[in-house]
């Protein structure tokens, strides 16, 4: 389950709440596309802006439409009681992991973040993902806090947010982080365009927001880099650098969303006010991209 491409689906929403119809057609594409696992309520997923019943409603539903792929389930929320039921929902709707990141209001220290993963890693079954995402929750983990963190029974993987530029660098990083971890948990690389890089330089998970909308591509890419094909996976990855610019322009979750409506996987976009759909010059930006890379999937 924490190997090989994880992808993260965008959650159909409108104003009556999430389109759960939609959400399983999503899934269901992604199931049969191939993918390792699922993440329902990722980032892209939108689960920062649903409700406790909303987010029940998605993760039950991912988990009946994907079949026999595993679905690992965002939890993450403000306060650690919110967290646990989140913790609780996401086991009685048949996730067979969960994702958490370490969200606040008031800044975090290490130490109350490290209670945070002690207190849910006690109170679950299920497998714990790290979910270091600095760039949306504002906290940066060091190697100590990951090391302390991934020593706790239940947790099973780190969910990295990059990988520096020069490959010999990256594979140094990732080895001291395996061992430092003493290999307990699966490392996974986040940042899509960091992917092929990530995997080559010794994770074994990409978790990958892509891969909710072109899972086939991104396949592609993850048998290649783990297949022994570099060359070959740095060129498909490559080939999505116009997409790639505009994550790093737009943000991820923007472009994806735009992209969904674009190929017509969605008709309307899934964004949070006071998020905007992309509008104007940046719309035709993210259409450029699309015609720059060619069809995909």
């Amino acid at each position: 389950m924490f190997e090989g491409l994880s992808a993260f689906p965008l959650t159909p929403y409108d104003e009556a709440g999430p389109d759960l119809e939609l959400l399983s057609e999503i899934v269901g594409g992604l199931a049969d596309a191939g993918v390792d696992s699922i993440c329902a309520l990722g980032s892209t997923g939108g689960y920062a802006y649903l409700s406790r019943r909303d987010r029940w409603e998605v993760a039950r539903a991912a988990v009946r439409a994907a079949g026999n792929v595993p679905v690992i389930v965002g939890v993450g929320a403000l306060s650690t009681r919110e967290v646990r039921a989140h913790v609780r929902d996401a086991g009685a709707a048949g996730a067979a992991g969960v994702l958490l990141s370490p969200m606040s209001y008031q800044p975090l220290r290490p130490h109350e973040v490290y209670a945070l993963f002690e207190e849910v890693s006690r109170a679950t079954e299920l497998p714990v993902v790290v979910y270091d995402n600095p760039s949306t929750t504002g906290f940066t983990f060091t190697e100590e806090l990951h090391t302390k963190i991934a020593a706790l029974r239940g947790v099973a993987s780190i969910k990295l947010p990059g990988v520096a530029s020069d490959p010999e660098r990256a594979r140094e990083d990732f080895g001291r982080l395996r061992e430092l971890t003493r290999g307990s948990v699966t490392l996974g690389v986040s940042g899509d365009s960091m992917g092929a890089r990530g995997l080559l330089a010794g994770c074994v998970t990409w978790y990958s927001v892509l891969a909710g909308v072109f899972p086939r591509t991104c396949l592609e890419i993850t048998r290649a880099a783990r297949g022994g094909e570099p060359e070959r996976a740095l060129e498909l990855s490559a080939r999505l650098d116009p997409i790639w610019e505009q994550f790093e322009k737009f943000g991820s979750y923007r472009v994806v969303s735009a992209i969904a409506v674009e190929i017509g996987l969605m008709t309307r976009e899934s964004l949070h006010r006071p998020v905007l759909p992309l509008a104007g010059a940046d719309r035709e930006a993210v259409r450029a991209a699309l015609r720059a890379v060619g069809p995909l999937d």
